[in-house]
């Protein structure tokens, strides 16, 4: 099948939360989308673990209600802090700060 062209619409959407199977799955994942230092794309990705551990669930133990959750972690968004760190606490995982090397 040479020559044959595939077009980018043809593929398959990439799914991450088929990947987000353990703890160092998420923690890589994580530490990769927290290097990038965009607040959306962090927001995407706790969206992302959120989804791949069950929306309700994680929305239950942050005190928030699903739709507020899906608010809030959209691609798009720019959630507060407070926000991260609950659903980071309900994911449990947790954000942690080392020197940076230039």
């Amino acid at each position: 099948m040479v020559g044959k062209r595939i077009k980018v619409d043809d593929l398959p959407e990439f799914d991450p939360t088929l990947y987000l199977d353990s703890e160092d799955a998420i923690a890589a994942y994580l530490t990769d989308i927290l290097a990038a230092g965009d607040a959306g794309l962090l927001a995407a990705a706790l969206g992302d673990i959120a989804r791949a551990r069950g929306m309700s669930d994680i929305a239950k133990s942050t005190g928030m209600t699903r739709e507020a959750l899906y608010k809030a972690l959209r691609p798009d968004s720019a959630p507060r802090f407070d926000t991260v760190a609950r659903v980071c606490a309900a994911l449990g995982v947790r954000l942690v700060a080392m020197p940076s090397h230039e």
